[in-house]
This record gives C-alpha cells, structure tokens and sequence, in this order.
C-alpha cells in the first residue's frame, strides 16, 4: 500500500496535508497521492478518520523512530502482531492498532522552527484547485462591482469574534464568561437581526494605552473618533486604582506628568464607553486588534471591525499584520515613530479609519494576500459523484470550529460521546471525523488555557528535567477502554469503510515549557528590564533556543495508520 520509493525522495515524512489530501481522493475524487496506492479507491464506500494524541511508539510497542544519518526515518514501520497470551507484567498496549494495521507511517505537524501549529486546521483546511481559484476570481470580482460600498460589510462574524479572542456578550455566545467588573452594551431587541446595511450605525475607531501597575497592566488612556467626521469625541486619560510602576512611555506614550492631571476613574471611563456604545442603532467599534482594547475596557461588544483582521499578513494566517506596517504599505504614510516617545492613541486610531476608507473604496480583495484555502466540506461538496455527507464528532463545540461546514456537528463531552456519535452517524455520512482526547489528557499533554481576567499559569523556571508520564499502571485503564472504544468503533463500519488512523504529533510540554520562558524572557526585555536584572533561570540562551528547535522536532513526531475493512 504504501509506496516507500516515493517516500524515500521525501525531504520530510507525511504531513497532515498529505492525509487530508488521502481523504479527499477516497471521498471525493480527488487526485492520487504519490506515497500511497489505493487498488480501486471508488469501491471504498465510506472514510472514517480518527485523530488519537497519546499515542506513542512504546505504548503501541513499536521501535523508536531511527535517528542515525544513515537510516531514514520516515519509512513506515511493521507493527508487530499482539501476543496470543499477554503477560500480566507486559507494557499496556491498544492490542486493537497491532491486530488491525500492519504498517505504522511517521508523520510530521506543521510549523516552523520554535513551534508546532494546529493539527486540526491542517486538515481541515487546504488550498483550491487552479479551477476553483479561477472561478472564485471571476466570482469575487462580479460581486465587488454589484455590491455598495458599505464598511458594514466588514463586521465581524461570531465565529471570527470567537476564534480571535473577543469577549463575547452573553447575547451573541455563552464561550466568554464574564468577570466581576466587566460589561457588555446594551441592544434593542432583534436589532441585530436586521439586515447591517439598514440601519446605518455610527462608526468609532477606538485605540487604548496602558500602564503597568502594582496589579498588572491597567488601562491609562482611551481615544474615540467618529469614522464620518473624523472629529475626536472622546480622548480621555484614566486615573490608575493602583500605583503605577512602569508607565510603558516606550510604547504607550503615557509620561507621569500627563496621568498626573488624570481626573476620570477607570469606572467612568467604562461607563462612559458603555453609554455611546448602548446607542440605537447599535453603533460599530472600529480598531486594530480590537479584542485587546475591549479587554483593557473590560467591555463586551457585538459589533466590531478588526483591521488585523480584514487586511492580510504577507504570509498568511494565523499571522497578523502590525498596524504600523498596515499604514505604510497600504495608506504610504509612517506612524508609531515616535521612538522613545511611544504610541499615540488618536494616530492608530485614524489609521485604522483610513485603512477601512480604504477597503470601502477598493472592495475586499484590496490588503489581502491570497493564499486561496478551502475547508476539507467545500472541497467534498464539489465531488463529482454529487456533496459528500460529512459528520464531525469532537469534543467542545466543533460546529464553531472546524466542522463549520461540515453536514453534521455532534458535540462531546468525553471518548464515549465520540464513540456513540460516530456509531450514529455511520450510516448515514460518507465520511465521518472522530477525536478521541482522555489519553492525551491522562499523559498531561493537554492544558487548560487562560479566560477573562485570569492570568495564564508563569512559565516554569529552568530546568532540563523531562516531563513525567504517568506509570504504566495508571496509563493500563485508559488504554483498555480506549482499546475498548475503537473495537465498537470499528464493529459498527460497513465493509469496504477506509480508516485512517493519525496521532497528530508527540508530547508537546516541553516545547510548551520552553516558548513560555522564550516569551517571558522577550516580555521583560519589551518592559524595559536589562539582563543583568534577570535571574539566571529567567534569562534566554541559545543553548535554549537550540534545545527548543530539537523539543519542537520531536513534538512535531505523529503516526499514521491505514486500513480497509474487509467484508
């Protein structure tokens, strides 16, 4: 099955790319790939994929991955027969891979050299076809010439909203939680419903500087600016509730003689804020990375348009293009070059009113750089033998994430969720997505991450102490019933269903302990701290950078497993 000539002129192993593209040409007609040979992929009746992290080489008894210059280490591995009678005192294992799949595939996550990206958005997400790309052109360009040009056609969605970090009102999603002290504007009923270009909202471009603080950074100063007029309606410097102990001049342009005559409290800044915003019709913030300004504001807003957000970084998403390099390249003028004198907030904010005069006047495809991505749906919906029904089955709310587009969303609270759900939408779904978490929970490879006003954990101090997986003992349950759950998984296939099997990549905690020093280590230099003034276990060397580039290879490590089932 698996073409190990093609793999061995591979400069790296199988990426996750290259298992979605697996996917789509037994799915959905798409063309063969070159590391792998199907026998007659049209008589495969279903794809189920199964993404498991936790899953190593020593759990399932394989031989660690070769790290001689001589031995390629991305040729598929034999995985070796369970035993007829296991030994009490053997490793656990998930006998179901060894009795299933004959061969283990090395995979590689995507990423660069200090970090490994999502998983799941590469699978989800690929590039066009050149004849799709050619269509979505002549589409694009149809379209910008019949529409008006309104800003409002840039507000941001919910989905956008969530997956950039806003804070959400409880209105819109019940995803943020919000804190003592946080507020969320006031809208009529269903006037949000209604059609955006009707009701002609006011437009503000709002830009927020901070000061450092005895409790942590706090808001100093706060700008408005009506995008019609362009008239400031609002710019007010914030008396701090704590004493202050860096005013971020470098960046904020905050100075002590100027908070000095600040006579407004944070509170009436706020609430000030909160009465412009809860106008009818609900009037639209305009920013730049403006999640962070309605954090510092502690205010919950639907309605919003985020320059970072509807201009392009040269090299794609998830990178975000600063606001400075924004204007120069797109208004040909320079701000935030103030040197030491830092920011000023009125300047970014009419930049990002002239960055979004901008959009309006030249259409939507002005600021980007297209790299023309497509979730793995649109592509399946395109398949010639007419839309492939697709099921997503993942834990939280997949229907808001990656399985936007998908036929059927199932949400999940834990594995046997995910069993049951797959089971149910067998028969019904030409290809169906699975995840199964409670391993990589029980091995400690998943971390909960920081909401609202709590801070995330402080990075680890030094050390080169690898993380500790739990014993053998511990890890046996949740192995059987993982066993266990791919047994019923796979029972409840039809014949002729393709399983593709992946485990994404290895252990990550090491790398993650690392970029979090790398990031502190970068924070306190950005706050103005000197080396010298850092202790030993906080500084940055590049002895750490290069153990970060190794832990972020080895993490980057996955398997893949491939198989049809017989009649």
């Amino acid at each position: 099955m698996y073409s190990k000539g093609e793999i061995l002129k591979r400069r790296d192993a199988v990426g996750i790319n290259d298992i979605r593209e697996l996917v789509l040409h037994l799915s959905a007609d798409g063309p063969p790939p070159s590391w792998v040979r199907v026998e007659n992929p049209r008589s495969v009746t279903k794809v189920v994929a199964l993404l498991i992290p936790g899953l190593t080489p020593d759990i399932l008894g394989l031989p660690p991955l070769p790290t001689s210059a001589t031995t390629n280490p991305n040729v598929p591995i034999t995985v070796p027969l369970p035993p007829a009678i296991p030994s009490e005192d053997a490793a656990p294992g998930v006998h179901f891979i060894s009795s299933t799949f004959t061969n283990a595939c090395p995979t590689r996550a995507p990423g660069d050299q200090t970090r490994m990206h999502s998983v799941l958005n590469a699978f989800f997400q690929g590039p066009v076809t050149g004849e799709e790309k050619k269509r979505r052109l002549t589409e694009r360009l149809t379209s910008e010439r019949a529409q008006e040009k309104s800003p409002m056609r840039y507000l941001l969605t919910t989905e956008q909203m969530i997956e950039n970090g806003y804070p959400m009102p409880s209105y819109l999603s019940e995803t943020f939680e919000k804190p003592p002290g946080w507020v969320e504007t006031k809208v009529a009923d269903g006037s949000l419903l209604s059609p955006a270009n009707s009701d002609n909202p006011r437009i503000y471009a709002m830009d927020c500087e901070m000061c450092m603080t005895e409790e942590g950074k706090q808001l100093a100063r706060v700008c408005l600016i009506d995008y019609a007029s362009g008239i400031v309606v609002y710019d007010q410097l914030v008396k701090p509730g704590k004493p202050v102990v860096d005013y971020l001049t470098r960046w904020s342009g905050i100075t002590e003689e100027a908070l000095k005559k600040a006579t407004a409290t944070f509170e009436d800044v706020q609430s000030h804020i909160l009465s412009v915003l809860s106008a009818t019709p609900t009037p639209v913030l305009l920013g730049h990375s403006l999640e962070s300004d309605l954090n510092a504001l502690k205010i919950c807003h639907p309605r919003c348009i985020d320059t970072a957000i509807i201009f392009h970084h040269p090299r794609g998403r998830p990178l975000k293009p600063g606001l400075a390099w924004l204007t120069k390249k797109w208004c040909g003028r320079e701000i935030q070059n103030r040197g030491e004198g830092g920011h000023d907030p009125e300047e970014d904010a009419r930049a990002c009113l002239d960055l979004l005069r901008k959009k309006v006047e030249n259409g939507p495809g002005f600021g980007e750089f297209k790299v023309d991505m497509e979730s793995i749906f649109e592509r399946m919906s395109r398949a010639r033998g007419g839309t492939v029904k697709s099921a997503v089955v993942d834990h939280g709310n997949p229907s808001a994430w990656h399985g936007q587009k998908a036929t059927t969303c199932v949400a999940c609270k834990t594995d046997d969720d995910v069993v049951d759900g797959l089971i149910g939408a067998v028969e019904s779904h030409q290809f169906l997505f699975g995840r199964f978490t409670a391993l990589a929970d029980a091995r400690g490879w998943i971390t909960a991450k920081a909401t609202g006003d709590e801070p995330a954990p402080a990075p680890p101090p030094s050390t080169t102490t690898p993380p500790v997986d739990p014993s053998p003992a511990e890890l046996r349950p949740v192995l059987a019933t993982l066993n266990a759950q791919l047994h019923k998984v796979f029972a409840a296939l039809p014949p002729r269903t393709a399983l593709v099997l992946f485990t994404g990549h290895s252990d990550p905690r090491r790398m993650s302990e690392l970029n979090a020093r790398k990031a502190a280590f970068e924070g306190a230099l950005r706050m103005g701290k000197n080396v010298e003034e850092l202790g030993k276990e906080c500084r940055w060397t590049s002895a750490d950078g290069r153990e970060l580039e190794e832990e972020v290879e080895k993490a980057k490590r996955g398997l893949l497993f491939l198989g049809i089932k017989g009649a």
